[in-house]
């Protein structure tokens, strides 16, 4: 899979060396099980077209440049991982759009001819709430009218889990809560952070979420090896502390994977901890 990151001044270039392809459009912050059933909706009419497939999202999210005071946005990966996570379900193309002043003030005409015409999109898909252009004016039912008709649309209806729509603002809550069971259910997969050993704890990557206070059983990944254990994250939320003496096994600064299987129960916690040296 190759990964584009897409702006105003290398558009005309990249757009030589486009090819017909079936787009899925959104930020798909996280890649849950409703992105999924975009991005496989379009592989499937790739499949059935003959046609590559891509993907667009975009970076930085809206919100960062929407607010007034530069608030910071809680992303649950960063690029890196999502384009990991999109090549495993077959995308061959990851254009990643600078979001920015400019961007946001595109009419929607404006959008759809420079961002998906020029980029040789023959079919887009999408989500039912997904809008582009100024003030979010456009969305995907008009998207066929604003290609002038040269671009069929898909449009892929909510996608829930006991009746609530799978969000990724649904997702952030359920991390900053510690419900990385019912996270499973709703993302597809486990929750998995980049971190790194300082010496004492880990520490999240950029562009990650640390869960809720408390215990977690966990799996560490780390140069080939698995580590199933229990960490702790204490209340000032400073770290991910080893409830085990495993610490001796990580250098300083080496990177690791952590996949979040299950915030302990009280009780339990309180006999682990009785058992173990942090």
């Amino acid at each position: 899979m190759k990964t584009i990151h897409l702006n105003s001044t290398n558009r005309e270039y990249w757009k030589n060396y486009s090819t017909p392809n079936v787009m899925a459009l959104g930020f798909f912050d996280g890649i849950h099980n409703g992105h999924k059933k975009v991005i496989k909706t379009a592989g499937g009419v790739a499949k059935r077209k003959n046609l590559s497939l891509a993907v667009m999202s975009f970076f930085p999210h809206p919100k960062t440049i929407l607010s007034k005071d530069n608030t910071e946005f809680d992303y649950i990966m960063p690029l890196s991982k999502k384009a990991s996570i999109l090549e495993s379900l077959g995308v061959d193309k990851f254009y990643v759009v600078k979001f920015d002043k400019d961007f946001l003030s595109l009419l929607p005409e404006q959008f759809i001819s420079s961002y998906l015409l020029d980029m040789s999109v023959i079919h887009a898909v999408a989500g039912f709430d997904f809008s582009y252009g100024h003030r979010g004016a456009g969305n995907i039912d008009r998207l066929k009218r604003d290609s002038s008709h040269r671009i069929n649309v898909t449009k892929v209806d909510k996608v829930d889990f006991y009746g609530k729509k799978i969000s990724s603002t649904w997702i952030r809550e359920l991390i900053f809560k510690g419900e990385m069971e019912q996270l499973s259910n709703v993302l597809g997969r486990y929750y998995e952070t980049g971190v790194y050993w300082d010496g004492q704890c880990f520490r999240l990557t950029p562009y990650y979420i640390l869960p809720d206070q408390g215990m977690y059983k966990v799996v560490i990944t780390i140069n080939g090896r698995l580590f199933e254990t229990e960490v702790i994250i204490p209340a000032n939320r400073n770290g991910i502390y080893l409830t085990e003496n495993l610490k001796y096994r990580f250098l300083p600064n080496e990177k690791a994977d952590i996949i979040w299987l299950h915030q302990i129960p009280v009780a339990q916690e309180i006999q682990v901890r009785s058992v173990s040296t942090i």
